[in-house]
């Protein structure tokens, strides 16, 4: 299938979580709980648990999802999303070579890939890919990140850089978004925010997620998206 030919990824309300990010509640019911509020795509990101763990959590996750439609991705592990059949992966910078996991995940797979830079973004022409996400746009506690944040302007510059790399790519911004600067982060050309504090450290996840979703759809029909 060429990548043109695909349906684009819905990223308006992109979920990240792993073990650290609940507050020592489940984490599978969590994300059910986020999927209800209008959270579009799952992505377990859990850098502590061993891979037998990694794919059951993975399972557990697909098995919540099944139905409604959102997408479940992993965090890096090419080898997880193959054990747990999830629907694809999303990589950094330095993880595996996008055209390797293509040829070991197939054509179907979603894969997305992290953007810090408009060079990274320019990039996206020559890697087989289905989106991209751009980082450290805020400051954040959820990840180590010793780059300062490029704030509104630089996701803007990367975003323009992406545009003109790939029309029509879905590209989604993550880092220090809440309901605080979610409404902006779309005015600076994002088709979606990637969120974890801002809904799994809320106490309602549904609620949470219902309300960022909101303010993403009305901040695109403003922008006319």
């Amino acid at each position: 299938m060429n990548r043109v030919d695909r349906t684009p990824v819905d990223l308006r309300l992109y979920a990240i979580v792993g073990l650290p990010d609940t507050d020592g509640r489940d984490l599978v019911d969590l994300v059910g709980r986020a999927v209800a509020g209008g959270a579009t795509l799952v992505q377990l990101r859990e850098k502590q648990a061993d891979t037998r763990r990694l794919v059951e959590l993975a399972r557990a996750l697909a098995k919540t999802l099944a139905g409604t439609g959102v997408p479940l991705l992993v965090n890096d592990r090419v080898d997880v999303a193959l054990a747990a059949q999830v629907d694809g992966v999303h990589l950094g910078q330095s993880d595996m070579d996008p055209h390797d996991a293509r040829r070991l995940l197939g054509p179907d797979a979603i894969i997305g890939w992290t953007l810090k830079t408009p060079v990274h973004a320019r990039a996206l022409a020559d890697v087989p890919v289905d989106y991209g996400c751009i980082g450290g746009v805020f400051a954040t506690t959820s990840k180590d990140n010793p780059e300062p944040p490029i704030g509104l302007a630089g996701l803007a510059e990367t975003v323009a850089a992406g545009r003109a790399a790939v029309p029509g790519m879905p590209l989604g911004a993550i880092a220090g978004i809440d309901e605080t600067n979610a409404r902006a982060v779309i005015g600076s050309g994002a088709d979606g925010i990637a969120v974890i504090s801002a809904i799994f450290r809320r106490k309602d996840p549904t609620a949470s997620a219902r309300g960022l979703r909101r303010l993403v759809d009305e901040a695109l029909a403003a922008r006319g998206a």
